[in-house]
């Protein structure tokens, strides 16, 4: 199994302290401007990095499979593709979830929580959704709660 999104050697950039923004092609590139829709983009709360966390859940069970990050044009892939599209903050790249695992995300639905700063994306999650191969990003890995 390829080694996981996310997990990477090398450092990760702060995009606005470094200037330089990348694409899934050029690290050293800015991104392309987004075709996402003005609407849309005006309703989203980024972080400094411009990005949106954007948590994925099973559609028919209700699953929480695993939270990812979205900038506007990763958005804008996963609503017009039908496959879900992160940006992966350790590798400064775009990556369409299951491309190298063959473990897909089949876009259900897209929600916009109430203050605009989390997305709920439904899907319908081929095999593992975790790159550790669990189904989820969190199974296995539960904290004692004492109170």
């Amino acid at each position: 199994m390829p080694v996981g999104r996310g997990h990477s050697a090398r450092p990760e950039v702060n995009p606005l302290e470094s200037g330089v923004m990348a694409t899934d092609t050029t690290p050293q590139t800015p991104r392309p401007a987004s075709a996402l829709d003005p609407g849309i983009a005006a309703t989203l709360k980024r972080d400094d990095a411009g990005l949106v966390a954007a948590v994925i859940q099973q559609y028919d069970t209700g699953e929480v499979l695993m939270l990812g990050w979205m900038d506007d044009e990763a958005l804008h892939r996963t609503l017009t593709t039908g496959r879900v599209t992160f940006w992966s903050r350790s590798r400064q790249e775009y990556w369409r979830k299951g491309d190298t695992s063959g473990h897909v995300q089949h876009v259900k639905s897209v929600a916009l929580d109430c203050d605009g700063d989390a997305l709920l994306v439904r899907v319908d999650q081929v095999g593992a959704a975790c790159h550790t191969g669990t189904r989820t990003c969190f199974e296995g890995r539960s904290l004692a709660v004492s109170a």
